[in-house]
């Protein structure tokens, strides 16, 4: 029998071998509670984003029909507990964050934008009347919140923000006045709630702004060529007049951000292996479909090692954001161990998207295909939360004990 005769799915049957995508059984590792819930994701993608993604990506849009439905799906703020939210394990998010990247970026960069920045800031740092308000609605998909943190001159360095909130009066009962502006602000458009960071006299506090109040304005920006089916925007802050209810009493500091900004790259760790896996099987479905020269391009020595070298990086990658989940629900993540991971898993996602797409050739430039989409979106995921460069400092001062950052 010749290598062309051979086939992997009924060897698998046959001989009880691992699934050849998961070589290296992680699914055994996965309580029966997990996988019924990344099936639900999957099934979730599969029919609501799929056969749409590639329009809204074109079009630059992103669908306002969808955060009713994740928040049905039980997704929005999936780790928090209490107000209305779902409390599920942190591995239980990191499985719903890889099967929504496995559709688009996008999709799942809103439901860490809703989620694990602007609901943990609230659930973590807000007063109980802020999370009564706000959190039932938001883990519903009713309202959308976003995270203001970036500014036009302090991205990966937010110590240096000039956003700044002045108290308006003296006393209990005194407002403050905000100015300044923020850049790259996913969702700040169409938010009903933001969560603004600015510096004050007693430090960086956090602020819940309410969509519609006066002096704020938010414009998408536009031209990209990534993030297509998400929303980044400028915002602006003339004169802004908060009441005290306003402050987040429990954030001072950037402790309060950063925190938050560590639950997104988690998740983004999980996220970056399914865009990478996504990627990977487009790969190989049509290198088992595609002839050329008079046999299938999967019998290729050159794609096979393409295809193997894919795999490798996505079962690593899972396997390490597993094991970063299993230390969460412990109570034992550090944030170097975020670092790592977010930095090698979006890393190592990009390099698979970009070599899948070459075993599509000409027809992976199109949209018809999910590589090319996978990797320009990726280019966004490995800038957001923390550039390589800055996990790589972070990374090097674990290491060494000495900071080089400045």
């Amino acid at each position: 029998m010749s290598n062309d005769d051979l086939d992997p799915a009924a060897a698998t049957a046959e001989f009880g071998l691992p699934d050849p995508s998961d070589i290296l059984a992680l699914d055994s590792l996965l309580t029966p509670d997990e996988l019924v819930l990344r099936q639900r994701i999957r099934d979730f993608t599969d029919q609501q984003i799929r056969p749409d993604i590639a329009e809204w990506y074109d079009q630059g849009v992103f669908p306002l029909h969808l955060p009713a439905q994740l928040g049905e799906l039980g997704v929005l703020g999936m780790h928090l507990e209490g107000y209305g939210c779902p409390g599920r394990s942190a591995v239980e998010y990191g499985l719903a964050a890889m099967e929504l990247e496995a559709g688009d970026s996008g999709i799942r960069t809103f439901v860490s934008v809703q989620g694990s920045l602007a609901m943990t800031a609230i659930h973590r740092w807000g007063s109980e009347d802020q999370k009564e308000e706000w959190l039932p609605r938001m883990a519903a998909g009713e309202v959308i919140g976003c995270f203001a943190l970036t500014e036009p001159t302090a991205g990966s360095d937010p110590s240096s923000m000039a956003t700044f909130a002045r108290q308006d009066g003296t006393g209990p009962d005194a407002g403050w006045i905000l100015d300044g502006a923020k850049r790259w602000i996913g969702l700040a458009s169409i938010a009903d709630v933001m969560v603004v960071w600015a510096r004050t006299d007693d430090g960086i506090r956090g602020f819940l702004v309410p969509a519609g109040t006066a002096g704020v304005s938010a414009a998408p920006i536009g031209q990209k060529l990534s993030m297509r089916a998400s929303v980044q925007c400028d915002v602006t802050f003339d004169g802004v007049r908060l009441g005290p209810e306003a402050l987040l009493p429990g954030a001072r500091g950037l402790s309060g951000p950063f925190s938050c900004l560590n639950e997104a790259r988690y998740g983004i760790a999980w996220g970056a292996m399914g865009a990478a896996r996504d990627s990977y099987e487009a790969a190989l479905n049509y290198a088992a479909e595609r002839q050329q020269f008079g046999r299938s391009l999967a019998g290729y020595q050159l794609t096979q090692e393409k295809l193997v070298n894919m795999l490798l990086e996505i079962q690593k990658g899972t396997m390490l954001a597993l094991h970063l989940g299993r230390l969460k629900d412990a109570g034992r993540l550090r944030p170097e161990q975020i670092s790592l991971a977010k930095l090698n898993n979006v890393r190592e996602a990009i390099k698979v998207a970009r070599e899948a797409r070459t075993i599509l050739g000409g027809n992976g430039i199109t949209l018809d295909y999910s590589p090319l989409r996978h990797a320009a979106n990726l280019e966004s995921v490995r800038t957001y939360e923390g550039t390589d460069e800055v996990h790589t400092l972070i990374l090097g001062q674990h290491i060494t004990g000495l900071p080089a950052f400045r």
